[in-house]
């Protein structure tokens, strides 16, 4: 009973603490608006060269943007505790590292599924794509399991801020590299092989492309595989990612490096 109190109440006290000060209203720009506009950039550009068609940017893009809160908020709530110096009283309670730590996710995975939900839901009004009715669920099924998949990435992000000064810059380039290798904007047989092989192995890159097959009216049926292979990537991710934390935890008590700014 405790684990779970741990789980779920320090779960989304730690989320909660992330806004600090600020209202949360000052993310609506990051998580609500930005997604759009990028849709819209790479609708565009898509337009323009007649690669690919809306659909396709608007739900490559709509998901992917779900790795700004599944990577950037998850590793915030591991380093924003060093920033307040409470890291070292957290680590030195008896509570279970592992409900203490992926608690904190689960705020995390909520938050990924609303903003691409939003991004899905406004940036395909905006450009007008039509979903199938019957596809609606299916597709939110496979947005819920991308939030998943991505947070995984994101706890591994968050071990290293046990021990560096700050991970936005990694934060950046994980988001980056998710946008490039993931067939977000660039059909994975379009890209060079090295890159669609690490791709496999990446989180959302198997979540877009179940999406985009239930949008052109696959049944569900017919995508479990890519769907199982997303779940299963965002297990092994967040299995490394807890794996380095508990790593990175027992290294800087041994260097004395929980608090060192």
């Amino acid at each position: 009973m405790n684990a779970v109190r741990i789980f779920f109440i320090g779960g989304l006290t730690s989320y909660r603490a992330l806004f600090n000060w600020l209202t949360p209203w000052i993310l609506v720009p990051t998580f609500l608006i930005a997604p759009v506009f990028q849709i819209l950039l790479f609708v565009y550009i898509g337009r323009t060269t007649g690669v690919q068609s809306d659909e396709f940017y608007v739900i490559g893009n709509a998901i992917q943007y779900a790795a700004i809160p599944c990577v950037f908020a998850m590793s915030s709530t591991i380093e924003g505790e060093r920033d307040e110096m409470t890291l070292s009283s957290i680590l030195a309670t008896p509570a279970g590292r592992l409900p203490l730590f992926l608690g904190r996710s689960l705020p995390v995975i909520a938050n990924g599924f609303l903003v691409s939900v939003f991004a899905l839901a406004v940036g395909g009004a905006i450009v007008g794509i039509h979903l199938p009715a019957s596809a609606v669920a299916p597709i939110a099924l496979v947005i819920a399991v991308c939030a998943f998949s991505c947070t995984g990435i994101g706890l591994l992000c968050a071990s290293v801020g046990l021990r560096v000064r700050e991970t936005a810059t990694l934060n950046n380039i994980v988001f980056g590299l998710l946008l490039v290798f993931c067939g977000v904007n660039v059909a994975l047989d379009e890209l060079p092989s090295w890159m669609s092989t690490i791709a496999q192995g990446l989180p959302l890159t198997h979540g877009i492309e179940a999406a985009r097959r239930l949008a052109d009216g696959e049944s569900f049926g017919g995508v479990q595989r890519l769907v199982g292979a997303e779940a299963l990537v965002g297990v092994l991710w967040g299995i490394c990612g807890y794996t380095l934390l508990r790593l990175m935890e027992w290294e800087s008590r041994r260097s004395a490096a929980l608090e060192r700014l």
